[in-house]
């Protein structure tokens, strides 16, 4: 793999923004869980992610599908970046499910859906772009390269496939982001454990047989982990 160029990646975003959309995951009653309150402003506010992601698909009209979409937090960023496209967001973790939907109707996202899917079964039908957000490590090889074959497949003209994912390139970043991702298991924020991080080369074969053109760039931030965006497009 190439070596990469400098951390040019967004900053998170600013601790009002953040704090803004993180008030849509306050529970309903004093005595609630403020759980995903408090996840949903310190991830937005400490992570480049969202806006990264956001940039990538700037511009684009086409629907999007959010695969393994947790909380729902990239629809909340689209619509604060002005991006009124179609989201529907997937996700294997029911109760994160249901406070998507809470949240996104506390917000008024019209235009966003959500549903319970298992992943390392089934991908919904879907035609536009797609995006993958610290999925792709959590499926076995075999299994990883058939997502992103079928993510591929999905691609119209003019939409774009966006993951973020972790790499297997023996880093040292890369073994902090193993080791948090299995901590994130054991402390039960993840229902699965990390199988397998996949290298850029076998990823960028795999989009040229598509015929896609991609690109990866690093975005980590100011977070020690290992954590690359890339950006597949059709020609």
């Amino acid at each position: 793999m190439a070596a990469p160029a400098a951390d040019a990646t967004p900053r998170p975003l600013p601790r009002r923004h953040a704090r803004y959309i993180a008030e849509a995951f306050l529970p309903g009653t004093l005595l609630g869980s403020r759980y995903h309150y408090y996840y949903a402003k310190a991830k937005l506010g400490s992570d480049p992610l969202y806006p990264g992601v956001c940039a990538a698909l700037r511009g684009t009209t086409a629907p999007l599908l959010d695969l393994g979409c947790g909380l729902g937090l990239l629809a909340h960023a689209l619509h604060a970046d002005g991006n009124r496209l179609r989201y529907f967001g997937v996700d294997n973790d029911a109760g994160k499910i249901a406070a998507a939907r809470r949240a996104a109707a506390r917000s008024g996202l019209a235009d966003a859906g959500f549903e319970t899917l298992d992943l390392s079964r089934q991908l919904p039908p879907h035609r536009g772009s797609v995006a993958m957000l610290d999925v792709l490590q959590f499926f076995d090889p075999e299994r990883q390269l058939a997502v992103v074959d079928a993510m591929a497949g999905m691609l119209e003209p003019g939409a774009k496939l966006v993951i973020r994912t972790g790499l297997d390139d023996g880093s040292r970043r890369a073994r902090i982001t193993r080791t948090t991702d299995h901590l994130a298991r054991l402390l039960g924020w993840m229902n699965a454990a990390p199988r397998h991080y996949p290298d850029a080369d076998a990823l960028r074969a795999r989009f040229e047989a598509a015929g896609l053109r991609s690109s990866f760039a690093p975005l980590s931030g100011n977070t020690p982990f290992n954590n690359w965006l890339i950006v597949a497009t059709r020609d």
